[in-house]
């Protein structure tokens, strides 16, 4: 088959290439502590996961009645996670062999995120997995984040791809329902696996209900490239 009839891969980041959640959880703490909140808890912020930041801080901000803007809470919030990625950032194993096969087959690939342009640059850069991906977009340069398609279908665009050649790679609900909503396939292997029972995560074409820990590069490669598509 031409290579320009093999699948596009779209990659989300946070929680699906990396295990982001723990840094940006502490930098939400540390950001909403210096504006006198001090029960923000795990629990808090899993609400969010698959959100964009922005769109998350909004929320923040109702709810605890935070007098500063939006983008200054944004900014503070994106330089302590900053700082956070560069001390430790973990790129979930499985995930980054199956990144590493669909480059040497010179597959299309791009990064879809919800996070900002300098969070996305950093932890690339910090993880090396700024080898293999030119192409990536933030919820910042489209009008709407997850669950809008509008990151999948700006990736799609970039890649060249028509929406019905490109499979998401996910791991939360908005994510799942953007990829649908963009008409794309989606593998689907959820962040907190307690969640898999969702019937969001039913409309994925493939599931892994075990999350990260049943993820295997070889199983998501096999359904990706069928028979009739392999590169």
């Amino acid at each position: 088959m031409s290579l320009s009839r093999v699948p596009a891969v779209i990659f989300d980041l946070d929680g699906t290439l990396i295990d982001s959640e723990p840094n940006y959880y502490e930098a939400g703490r540390r950001l909403l502590a210096r504006y006198g909140v001090d029960d923000y808890t795990w629990e808090h912020h899993s609400r969010f996961i698959g959100i964009s930041t922005g769109e998350t801080l909004v929320a923040l901000r109702g709810e605890y009645g935070i007098d500063a803007p939006v983008e200054r809470l944004l900014a503070e919030k994106n330089a302590l996670y900053l700082d956070l990625v560069r001390a430790s950032t973990e790129v979930f194993p499985e995930m980054r062999k199956f990144v590493e096969r669909l480059y040497a087959e010179g597959v299309r690939m791009a990064v879809a995120s919800g996070s900002s342009g300098e969070a996305i640059t950093a932890v690339l850069d910090v993880t090396g997995l700024d080898a293999y991906f030119t192409t990536t977009v933030s919820a910042e340069e489209v009008p709407r984040g997850k669950p809008a398609p509008d990151v999948f279908l700006e990736a799609a665009r970039r890649l060249g791809a028509a929406p019905a050649e490109c499979v998401v790679l996910e791991d939360a609900i908005p994510g799942v329902e953007a990829a649908r909503a963009a008409g794309m396939r989606c593998v689907a292997v959820p962040y907190v696996a307690a969640l898999a029972g969702d019937p969001v995560y039913a409309t994925a074409g493939l599931l892994f209900p075990g999350g990260q820990r049943a993820f295997t590069a070889d199983a998501a490669h096999a359904w990706v490239f069928g028979p009739d598509e392999r590169p």
